[in-house]
Formats: structure tokens, C-alpha cells, sequence
């Protein structure tokens, strides 16, 4: 568990001085760091795991952010079972790619509202009950897995013998449970026998009507609630309440700045993007503009970025420069050493990372690279709650 931090950021004049693209002969590393951060708000949060060689993130991300909800309606901290959520997916996944003949997404990705359907169908578990890991790898690996599924149910659409079977369910049940391990019908919980389904009602007994998600596109009407055309919605969920950018902004300012943390949707694919580095920017300059000199370089110093509008973020994802990549989970803010303020993100890629799996994304890269996100409805600012009808 975290404690909620609040301090001034510390300016660094003399990084100042340096021109925001230094070239360096022979360097493959800034001679310091080009960003320094200092952390304002930090909420209480689990600790970084590894989603490893998966395309789970929107599972590790989620659970993630119901585990801090749990903390922050007191109820305790929880290391819950992202595999359990992935485990029963892909069933339901595999229904809606078979009914539409195929033309649609079957792959490992998936969107926030996917953990709570699970929820409410299947319940949840502890991770020690359901680590999902039962082939021999010491870390998550899906690729083969993903393979085979995808196979299986390009073969039932052949239909060979005419018309589909009946039983390609039980042969996808049956190669989920080779590859993750059954799903357990009831386990050991505090010395008493409980099944995933109480667990999830009685021990968690969360909310799952108040998290609802949002987004900010001008192709759909505001205040309303949109289908998000994204290939990762596979289910067509049409619930993504579509907000302007200012006030996309603001939920997701308010909610930390009232103790709620944000699951975030977005794209990551961006070259100023690095989980490496640990930050994620939109330099003023786009990477097409920059000298093969400059494009060589390293960053030394912060950069100017873009002022992100409405137009510029529709665009973005219009042309297909911002795609739907990766979630992590927001949990706080920072600032860097010029002042400028930044969201801190857990991400699942383990701690041996920058900033022990941490990325600080900056306001103008949310602004533009955010896709959607999924918040409690309480945190809300009021005047918004009112126009989406939800106070």
C-alpha cells in the first residue's frame, strides 16, 4: 500500500540550458537524465506484476485498478487472479467471432469492461488460487496458446461436415484448460470452502454498475453513451460515455485529486513513447520533421510539446496515428524538473524496468493518445455527472 504524497516540484535550472536534442558521437545513452520527476499525488495501489509474453494487459490493468478501488473503500489489499478473467474470456470471446462467421476480432486484447462481464458471470479469486500457470515457463506466454484457439475456430467456420458441430465449445474449453488449467469451482478462503462467485459477492462485494468508462471522439454526439470502434471491443460494448476533450480531462484530474484511480486505454506505439525510458511525450516537433541528426539524437532535456485540441485527437485516431495498444493503471501525478505536470502509470511489464515499471505520461500525450478509460462514477466532477444523467 501506498501513502498519498504531495511536495513541489524541484526545477533544475541547468538542465535548462541544454538544447532539448543533444547529439552525442558515440553515445548510445543521455549524458543525464532527460527527465527528472518529482511525485505530487500518489494513491495506494498493489504492486507491479508481469503480464510477460501476453497480449493481457487490459486484464492486468483492470484488475489492478478494482484491487485499489477495494483499498479505497477499506476492504483491504488483494492480489487477485488476472488469468481467471483471461481463462474466462475466451469463451465468450470465441462465441461472438464464431456468430459473426469470423469477421470479427478473436486475439488476446480486450477492454476494461470485459473484467467486470466476467465478474458478474463467473465471480473472481485470489491469484493463489489461479495463477493460470500450468505449462512449463517461469513467466506468462501465450503466443502458442493464441495460435491453436484462433486455429480451432477457423476450422469449425470451414465447415467441413456441412454445418458447425455443437461441441467446438468443449474442445475450446478443453484447450484452455491444457494451456491455463481448469477454472476452480470452489477453493479454501479464511478456512471455509467458497466459491468464486461468493468470494467476488461477499468478501469483494464491489459495485460493478458504478465503474462505467468514457471516451472523447467528435465523430459520435457528446453526453451520450457510444459504440467505441476499436478492434479490441469485440464484444460491441456501446456503453463508452463520449465527453469533450476539456472534460475528458477534467474526470480524469478529479478522480485523482479526490482519491480515485483511473484505468487507462491508449496508444503506446508512439516513438516518444518508452517504457524503457519511462515517460511518454508529444514533442511540438513531429518525428517526420526532426533531422536524421536529430532523429539519431538523444533527449536531454524536456522537450516542448503539442497543444492538444479536440481537432488534433480526431484526427489521430482517424488516420490510425493513435491505435488502441495497451492499458495500464493511473494512479497518481508528477511533475518534471521544468514544472510540467505528468500522470503516473503502472504498467504490467515487471519491475526491472524504468522507474521499477512506471511510466510518467505527460498531459498533452494523454490528451491525444488516450482512448478511453474507466473510473468510478462517484469520481465525477458533479457538473459532468449531472449532464451524463448519472447524479
Amino acid at each position: 500500500m501506498f501513502i498519498r504524497i504531495k511536495t513541489f516540484a524541484i526545477l533544475l535550472p541547468a538542465l535548462l540550458l541544454l538544447p532539448a536534442w543533444t547529439i552525442e558521437a558515440g553515445a548510445k545513452k543521455p549524458a543525464r537524465e532527460p527527465y527528472v520527476f518529482k511525485k505530487i499525488l500518489e494513491l495506494a495501489h498493489t504492486p507491479v506484476k508481469n503480464q510477460a509474453r501476453t497480449g493481457t494487459c487490459w486484464s492486468f490493468a483492470t484488475v489492478s485498478f478494482l484491487e485499489s478501488e477495494l483499498i479505497r473503500l477499506g476492504k483491504g489489499e488483494f492480489d487477485l487472479s488476472e488469468m481467471f478473467i483471461v481463462r474466462h474470456t475466451y469463451p465468450l470471446k470465441a462465441a461472438s467471432y464464431i456468430r459473426r462467421h469470423g469477421l470479427t476480432n478473436f486475439s488476446q486484447g480486450g477492454q476494461s469492461h470485459d473484467v467486470i462481464d466476467v465478474i458478474k458471470i463467473h465471480g473472481l479469486v485470489p491469484e493463489s488460487v489461479y495463477s493460470g500457470m500450468v505449462v512449463d515457463e517461469k513467466r506468462h506466454n501465450h503466443g502458442e496458446m493464441a495460435a491453436v484457439l484462433k486455429a480451432l475456430l477457423d476450422a469449425v467456420l470451414q465447415k467441413r461436415g456441412g454445418r458447425l458441430s455443437q461441441v467446438w465449445p468443449q474442445a475450446l474449453e478443453q484447450l484452455l484448460d491444457i494451456y491455463l488449467g481448469p477454472a476452480p469451482e470452489s477453493f479454501t478462503y479464511q478456512n471455509r470452502s467458497i466459491t468464486p462467485r461468493r468470494f467476488a459477492d461477499e468478501i469483494l462485494n464491489l459495485d460493478l454498475e458504478a465503474y462505467i468508462e468514457l471516451t472523447s471522439y467528435s465523430h459520435h454526439p457528446f453526453y451520450q453513451r457510444v459504440h467505441l470502434e476499436i478492434p479490441d471491443n469485440w464484444s460491441f460494448y456501446d456503453g463508452y460515455y463520449n465527453l469533450p476533450l476539456d472534460e475528458f480531462q477534467a474526470i480524469i484530474d478529479h478522480a485523482l485529486e479526490n482519491g480515485f484511480t483511473v484505468a487507462w486505454d491508449g496508444d503506446v506505439s508512439e516513438r516518444f513513447f518508452s517504457s524503457q525510458k519511462g515517460y511518454a511525450i508529444v514533442p511540438e516537433r513531429d518525428w517526420e520533421d526532426l533531422s536524421r541528426a536529430e532523429q539519431e539524437a538523444e533527449i536531454v532535456s524536456p522537450v516542448p510539446e503539442k497543444q492538444v485540441d479536440q481537432e488534433m485527437r480526431e484526427s489521430s485516431f482517424a488516420d490510425f496515428s493513435t491505435t488502441d495498444d495497451h492499458l495500464m493503471h493511473i494512479v497518481g501525478t508528477a511533475r518534471d524538473q521544468t514544472g510540467n505536470l505528468f500522470y503516473l502509470a503502472k504498467n504490467s511489464g515487471g519491475t526491472d524496468r524504468k522507474h521499477q515499471g512506471y511510466v510518467y505520461m505527460s498531459v498533452p500525450y494523454v490528451r491525444l493518445k488516450t482512448v478511453a478509460v474507466m473510473v468510478h462514477k462517484d469520481a465525477l466532477p458533479e457538473a459532468i455527472a449531472t449532464k451524463l444523467g448519472l447524479r
